[in-house]
């Protein structure tokens, strides 16, 4: 190989036809001198990096050559930073998609390699050959943006890839709800069953279902008729975590309606009995939605067993959340205000429920086109009683 000098840092390669561009970036921890060689067809772009590196040094903004992969970054984000930080089921969920996902495609790229011409092959690989709806795809994006975020903040890259990107579209699920008419007949299904006090701390209430299964006696006061919300349970893959609950406004106290406070009466009675026919082996565990031997139900369970419980009794289809969301069209039927709503939810802020249910609860064209119409009626009228005239 044949290299002559052309100018500073540059030189030029007689057999191979290219230019090298010597890049310094400083000295490492041990004094030793950082340096990289970057290759060009043309000498005006090996002048055109060369001008830019510098600028980059003089400004402080260049980021020293690191072969650190994708997957060793993963791996220290979620060590230092969502362990430490992020709740069990934020680590759970992310742990899945590195370790299912984003490692067996992505992995073995050197970080400062990964492109977005890669990440965006690897959203459409998600959606084309995995099946993954859009929206679990922009879990993936989310991710791994706020992972590479790091990397820039820590001089790991010098600018982050995924800003890039066209991150797959998300679209906002279509709540499903029952009307008044079929939750009367939910209503009478589950009476007597394990699923009554689930359906009506859910339909008479809007709690969450990991709300629910965190419930604890000592959270119902019977005699000033409220119930506290201020703790979840709820699942991390096989492993069951209590927390706080979603948010701050989510720590509520309700009231409860005679219905609720009737059937929450009858749950304790019955394990008062279970209590006295177990003896010894009942688990004194103080939540209020428990098996027969006072062990509570797993959060999961739940959403099952009614899934197969409105199957088996030929109800219209619903999931165990939708019931939350019945609470929420019905009280806006009865003229709750959308504030009102949000807080009985436990919802963040006004602005959350509103995008949940814009459509639902929004009047305010219904009141427009009425009001069109109503003018139209006037008009129409004057104008058939001025032709009679």
């Amino acid at each position: 190989m044949s290299r002559t000098r052309v100018e500073r840092n540059i030189s030029y390669d007689d057999e191979k036809k290219k230019y090298y561009v010597n890049l310094e970036f400083g000295r490492d921890a041990r004094g030793r001198q950082i340096k990289k060689t970057r290759t060009f067809a043309r000498l005006s772009d090996a002048r055109k990096a060369l001008r830019l590196h510098e600028v980059q040094r003089d400004f402080g903004a260049l980021t020293q050559p690191n072969d650190t992969t994708v997957a060793q970054w993963l791996n220290y984000w979620m060590d230092a930073v969502v362990r430490p930080n992020r709740a069990a089921t934020t680590v759970h969920g992310y742990s899945q998609m590195i370790v299912n996902h984003i490692i067996p495609q992505l992995g073995d790229i050197p970080l400062q390699s990964l492109s977005p011409q890669r990440i965006q092959q690897y959203y459409a690989y998600l959606c084309n050959d995995c099946g993954l709806s859009p929206n679990t795809a922009r879990k993936h994006h989310d991710l791994l943006r706020n992972a590479l975020r790091i990397a820039v903040m820590q001089d790991v890259l010098a600018r982050n890839p995924t800003d890039r990107v066209e991150p797959p579209k998300f679209k906002r699920p279509e709540p499903h709800f029952y009307d008044v008419e079929s939750l009367l007949r939910l209503l009478d299904a589950v009476k007597g069953t394990r699923l009554e006090p689930v359906v009506y701390l859910a339909g008479y209430l809007g709690l969450r279902r990991e709300e629910m299964c965190r419930l604890r006696w000592k959270d119902v006061d019977f005699q000033g008729k409220t119930l506290c919300i201020h703790r979840a349970r709820t699942m991390a893959g096989s492993q069951v975590i209590e927390k706080d609950t979603k948010n701050r406004s989510s720590t509520r106290l309700l009231h409860m309606p005679d219905e609720v406070i009737r059937v929450l009466r009858a749950e304790r009675r019955r394990q008062r009995e279970n209590r006295l026919f177990y003896g010894a082996d009942y688990h004194d565990t103080g939540y209020v939605l428990t098996w027969p031997d006072g062990e509570p139900y797993l959060p999961n369970y739940l959403t099952e067993v009614f899934s197969k419980f409105i199957r088996k009794n030929r109800l219209p289809k619903l999931t165990l959340h939708g019931l939350r969301h019945t609470f929420a069209t019905l009280a806006n039927h009865s003229g709750a205000t959308i504030y009102n709503i949000s807080k009985s939810l436990g919802h963040s802020t006004v602005a959350t429920t509103s995008m949940i249910y814009t459509h639902l609860l929004d009047t305010t064209h219904e009141q427009t086109i009425e009001a069109v119409a109503q003018s139209l009626r006037k008009g129409s009228r004057e104008r058939k009683r001025q032709r009679a005239e």
